[in-house]
């Protein structure tokens, strides 16, 4: 394995890593299901930006607890 390989490997992992961070985030907030539904498309096709845009927009309210 190449040095080139791993850094890809470590680059896929982060990626997997924050959409899956964005998508417990999402878990939080009281949204509709459309709602659930873009903001996780969202996060997903902008796969470096997405997760921390939909953490730091907020989407919806904030659960109680």
């Amino acid at each position: 394995m190449t040095t080139a390989d791993l850094i890809r490997i470590l680059l896929v992992l982060d990626i997997i890593g924050m959409g899956l961070l964005s998508l417990f985030y999402l878990r939080r907030r009281v949204m509709g299901w459309s709602e659930y539904l873009a903001w996780g498309v969202f996060a997903a096709l902008i796969p470096i930006f997405g997760p921390f845009l939909v953490i730091a927009l907020r989407p919806g309210q904030a659960r109680g607890k």
